[in-house]
Formats: C-alpha cells, sequence, structure tokens
C-alpha cells in the first residue's frame, strides 16, 4: 500500500489519469491525498470531479480557493471568472451529487500514523496545530451544515487580513478560509497580503513566505501544500512540501510518496487550456 499526495489538478483530468497510470495507482490498496483546487482553468472539471468521485475512500482530498469558488457559482453568489471552465460541472446532470461531494470535503487532513498534515494554502505561523486542527474543523462544520450558503454569501473578502482570538461570525470565518486557502505571504503576527503571486523571494517588505517564520508554531510537523504554482515544488524549509508544480499552466503533476518521501516528477502531455 502506498499513499501518494499531489497538487491542484483544476481540471486537468487527462494529466491526472496518465500520471495514476504511470505510478500503477491501485484504488484497491492505494491511497490518494490531494491538496485541492480539484476544478477550475482547465479543460475537463467535470469528468475529474467524475472519476475523483468513483474513486470513494482511496481518495482524500481538502477545499481549495477554486473549489469553493465552484460552490458559490453554483449558488448563485459569484459570477464566473474569465477561464474558470465551470459550465460544464454547473450544467451537469448530476451536479447536485458532485457538489455535494466536494462540499463536504476536509480543509485540513491530519494523519497521525504517517506523520503528515495537509492544508491547500498553508497554517500561519501564530497557531498550533491543534489551533489549526481547531480552526479547520469550525470551518467544516459551516460547510457540511444546512447553512453553508450563507457562509459561501459572506466567505469573499481580504478584511480582516489577520487573526485575532476575539473575532466572531463571518470576519472569523473569512480569516479561517484565507489562512487554509489563499495565504502565501504574510507576517510573523499573521497578516496576510494577496497581491503577490509569484516566488517565495518576491516577498514584500515585511512579509515572507508563511512557512519560513523561525517561530512558526508547526514547524515540528510535516505539511502538505499546494495553491502557489510559482515555487515550482521547491522550498528550502525542512518538513515542509510544495505539492503544485503548475500542471495547468504546463508543468507537471508531482505526486509525493509519503511512506518514504518520495517524489515522482511525472511530466504528462501539455494541458490544453480552456477557452
Amino acid at each position: 500500500m502506498s499513499t501518494y499526495a499531489i497538487g491542484d489538478i483544476q481540471g486537468c483530468y487527462s494529466a491526472l489519469r496518465c500520471l495514476l497510470d504511470k505510478i500503477a495507482f491501485d484504488p484497491s490498496k492505494d491511497r490518494l491525498w490531494l491538496a485541492g483546487d480539484l476544478v477550475s482553468r482547465g479543460p475537463d472539471s467535470l469528468d475529474t470531479l467524475r472519476f475523483l468521485k468513483n474513486l470513494g475512500d482511496s481518495v482524500t482530498f481538502v477545499l481549495g480557493n477554486h473549489d469553493l469558488h465552484l460552490l458559490a457559482l453554483a449558488e448563485g453568489i459569484r459570477q464566473p471568472h474569465p477561464g474558470d471552465a465551470l459550465e460544464p460541472v454547473l450544467n451537469a446532470p448530476d451536479r447536485d451529487e458532485l457538489l455535494d461531494w466536494l462540499r463536504h470535503g476536509k480543509v485540513l487532513h491530519q494523519d497521525k500514523r504517517l506523520g503528515f498534515v495537509m492544508v491547500h494554502a498553508g497554517i500561519p505561523p501564530q497557531w498550533s496545530l491543534s489551533q489549526a486542527v481547531a480552526h479547520a474543523r469550525e470551518l467544516e462544520a459551516v460547510l457540511h451544515s444546512p447553512h453553508y450558503r450563507d457562509f459561501l454569501a459572506n466567505m469573499y473578502g481580504n478584511q480582516p487580513n489577520r487573526w485575532k482570538n476575539k473575532l466572531i461570525g463571518y470576519d472569523r470565518l473569512r480569516v479561517i478560509t484565507n489562512y487554509f486557502t489563499r495565504m502565501r505571504f504574510c507576517t510573523e503576527k499573521g497578516e496576510m497580503e494577496f497581491a503577490t503571486k509569484t516566488g517565495a523571494l518576491d516577498a514584500p517588505p515585511g512579509f515572507a513566505p508563511w512557512f519560513v517564520h523561525p517561530l512558526r508554531k508547526t514547524r515540528d510537523h510535516r505539511i502538505l501544500f499546494g495553491h502557489w504554482a510559482a515555487l515550482e515544488g521547491k522550498v528550502d524549509t525542512p518538513s515542509v512540501f510544495a505539492l503544485d508544480t503548475g500542471c495547468v499552466w504546463g508543468g507537471s503533476l508531482s505526486p509525493l510518496r509519503l511512506e518514504d518521501e518520495t517524489w515522482f516528477r511525472c511530466q504528462c502531455a501539455p494541458v490544453p487550456q480552456a477557452e
């Protein structure tokens, strides 16, 4: 049995199937961890969702910002962005079943036996792992509840841009969501900066990649994350693994086998961008 962690698929169904063939993935015994952004921008989000859902318990995934955006689109809360390429999902006869499966994904996944934690974007430096788990469960409870539409309607925005224990309501949930699904650069106190999407060396003054802060409280844990294609899977911080290697941008899907921390850099055919 092997466990493979993969970054952002973003609707690149053909590349995903090519990759799984190359690593001889067997859903009867192997496990697949997905670091969010299953959909959007790539040419085939619909078949990606159908395929992953049908893999059943062999798949574990956390939600990314594009996954949450799809849920908001489905509720009429937001309008599509150019290049979303999500209309086939929204118009599919099985859309409700697929979206319900997606909505019930996790925000943070922890496996104590393997010794890994997986999120989409990151964990702010001021949170311990136990705090991160508690806040993830708080957000999951809302997403999995009958009141999820109210949350989606109040999810968007950059403020507040840092955590405070006194936060309540949708301000509190928005910060939690932004840490787990949108963060790249932040201060040591967790103030987020959302404009910069380039590499780790391009941090604005006073900011740094969330994982390099020396007093980060999760530095003793092995953390998997996606979201940041500009890193090209390269980080210099021990026990932090960047899984998004930019498949949808012409890169690759790069699974990490968790049992021995072995990378499989599988370059599949170029992925055409959806019109």
